[in-house]
């Protein structure tokens, strides 16, 4: 994959170390910069491109560099030189990298700025700084002088981290749209540092152990929800800055929380201020737009055959890894890079060489991605967004695959919400639905997703989605959360779906938290509160999330009474859990279900449980097999299943005489 961490890190010393200072001349680029730079290999082009502080012969003031290589000029204007593009012209670099630098005295951290580029088509505009730490609070679009300087005090967390890689833990996300996750009593966003006062200690205590974020780095129209991005290394200013923002992550740590962030390499906005048509020419998209622009999202498509591009996307990933101690990326819209007709009709697309449908050039970008990511930091995860059959998303490189960690679970997503949906007297006819997933369960790594797509735009919240009157559509929510934790793979539930929110999301408002004051929605919350306590407890949950050696179906042929189980098991033999779930609204007694092994079993879960709102049919004390053949096991129990529920049992010790 070109160079790794050994060949880079004797060079990636601190800015000081790297500056060349001369009588006519002053860069942070060494001739070796230059080479990987230019080769793509350049993996932390933030310590060397945008605005840096420093000192150049006993004076203060600020380097700025900027890669525009089809510019005629370039300069730096702000309010320090009343935006007079003649004030601070750029020097462009003779090895021909296309970088222009300059180092204006004088100036300090907080300032604004933007470049005024000229190009040789005459073209000229005023493009903010790609490699910014910090933009304007939109609609402002000047990106300002920032550094990252932060007192981290989250090292116990990072070297648990490293101690054992997260795929061998129970792995539950919430997912959090930061501005609308909660909002103060004027409607107002919270802060950064406002969130780090509440968000922690709710996530801790409901049990999760990641959150993931959408999109935090800054974007101009909030409605985008952070998918539109123009400021890859700035979080957005709406909540704070930098260092508000790293506070947040460094108190989520300190929690026991895992940070995730929504990552967008797939597509920017058109906004004239980002990266479009930068310096007049089409340089960090592909110049057709058959191949370069976004028919469902308006947008550019990265020019991921690009070297420089690559390795500003790269550089970007790693940022967040190094200097925000992030601890995974989700990368948003997979398929969107890998397809070339994606959302084309005949004609609307360029081939590849060889007359496929894959662009090449994205597929050749996402290993270097995984690969780099994992170079580095080997105890990081990287999760694909991806909505079709790409065979080997989570597959090592070196066996062909893309490298990722995860991917989401799009399939069973669709399907489980689907049956969800139908009215308990059609779900005999659908059984399938419910099972289908497990046909190709372990394909893959996989996360299970009920995320912010599913609730919004008319598809209604997911307890709307739910048949029936209210109890009904609560036991419902309840039974689709105890699947989901049944089912192997990692879990991530959007925000409002913690408690069973009634309104679709609305990214311009907080959530609806008085609905906790509902005996039904708090039930909810408990519930999902203990399954993840049940999940983190649990070997048999974790131990072979991703790995067929941990799932094992006792009956799924039962679709006359709409009831499935199965079990799920643990590195050690004794570490199995059986699951009963029963998607009726019908009690059912007497029910015989073969049993993992002779003994006695106790009911250690059961969503129809009074304190989850539920009508507490519960199965109470020890439960004794019986030597009964049933469903290939050669002992079997009688059980009372409760109306819309699951129950979970758990081998307690022998029989004793």
């Amino acid at each position: 994959m070109g160079y790794k961490k050994s060949d880079l890190l004797p060079f990636e010393e601190n800015i000081e170390n790297t500056s060349l200072t001369t009588a006519d001349h002053f860069s942070l680029f060494s001739d070796f910069d230059i080479e990987l730079f230019k080769a793509g290999k350049h993996y932390h082009l933030y310590n060397k491109l945008g605005s840096h502080r420093l000192e150049k012969n006993g004076t203060q003031g600020i380097y700025f560099a900027v890669w525009a290589p089809n510019a005629r000029s370039v300069s730096v204007i702000g309010n320090f030189n009343g935006w007079d593009k003649r004030t601070h012209p750029m020097n462009i670099r003779w090895d021909g990298s296309g970088i222009w630098e300059v180092f204006i005295p004088h100036i300090t951290r907080g300032e604004v700025y933007k470049y005024y580029i000229e190009s040789h088509n005459g073209y000229c505009v005023e493009k903010g700084d790609p490699y910014a730490f910090r933009w304007e609070a939109p609609p402002a679009t000047a990106t300002v002088v920032w550094d990252i300087d932060f007192q981290w005090d989250d090292s116990a967390w990072l070297s648990e981290r490293s101690s054992k890689h997260a795929l061998g833990k129970p792995i539950s996300i919430y997912e959090v749209h930061i501005g609308s996750w909660k909002r103060n009593a004027s409607g107002d966003f919270l802060s950064y540092r406002e969130l780090a006062e509440e968000l922690p200690h709710y996530c801790s205590h409901m049990g999760f152990t990641h959150i993931e974020f959408m999109p935090v780095m800054e974007h101009p129209f909030y409605g985008s929800w952070g998918y539109q991005l123009t400021g890859y290394f700035a979080p957005s200013s709406r909540f704070g800055t930098a260092q508000d923002f790293m506070y947040l992550v460094n108190e989520l740590h300190k929690a026991g929380i895992g940070v995730i962030l929504d990552w967008v390499p797939s597509h920017f906005p058109t906004d004239e201020h980002g990266l479009g048509y930068f310096d007049g020419t089409h340089l960090y998209e592909y110049a057709d737009p058959r191949k370069g622009f976004h028919p469902d999202w308006k947008s550019n498509i990265f020019d991921f055959g690009r070297n420089e591009v690559r390795a500003f996307l790269i550089s970007n990933a790693l940022y967040w890894l190094d200097k925000f101690h992030i601890d995974g990326l989700r990368v948003d819209a997979v398929a969107s890079m890998l397809y070339l007709d994606y959302s084309r009709k005949e004609g609307e697309w360029i081939p590849n060489i060889y007359g496929g449908r894959e662009n090449l050039e994205a597929i050749s970008f996402l290993k270097e991605f995984n690969a780099a990511v994992h170079d580095f930091h080997p105890e990081v995860i990287t999760i694909a967004e991806e909505s079709t059959a790409w065979p080997g998303v989570t597959h090592p490189t070196a066996m062909g695959g893309l490298g990722f960690d995860m991917k989401w679970m799009m399939g069973w997503m669709h399907d489980t919400l689907s049956y969800f949906q139908k009215d308990p007297i059609y779900r005999s006819y659908h059984q399938g639905e419910i099972t289908f997933s497990m046909v190709y369960a372990f394909s893959e790594k996989f996360t299970l997703p009920l995320s912010h797509d599913e609730v919004v735009y008319g598809k209604h919240s997911l307890i709307n989605k739910m048949p029936g009157d209210e109890w009904k559509q609560f036991a419902n929510l309840r039974l689709l959360y105890s699947y989901m934790y049944g089912h192997p793979g990692a879990k991530l539930i959007f925000m409002g779906g913690d408690f069973g929110q009634r309104h679709e999301w609305q990214h311009d408002f907080s959530l609806d938290w008085h609905e906790n004051e509902h005996p039904c929605h708090y039930g909810v919350q408990r519930l999902l509160k203990d399954l993840n306590e049940l999940y983190k407890s649990e070997p048999a949950l974790y131990d072979e999330n991703f790995s067929d050696k941990g799932f094992e179906w006792v009956d799924i042929n039962d679709s006359f009474n709409s009831v499935i189980s199965w079990i799920r098991k643990g590195k050690d033999p004794d570490e199995q859990l059986l699951f009963v779930a029963n998607f009726t609204p019908l009690v059912k007694t007497n029910y015989r279900v073969g049993a993992p092994k002779l003994g006695m079993y106790t009911e250690v879960f059961n969503s129809d449980d009074l304190k989850y709102g539920g009508s507490d049919v519960l199965n109470r004390g020890p439960i004794e097999t019986f030597p009964i053949p049933k469903h290939q096991k050669s002992h079997s129990f009688c059980l009372t299943l409760p109306p819309l529920a699951l129950i979970v049992l758990k081998y307690s010790g022998e029989i004793d005489y």
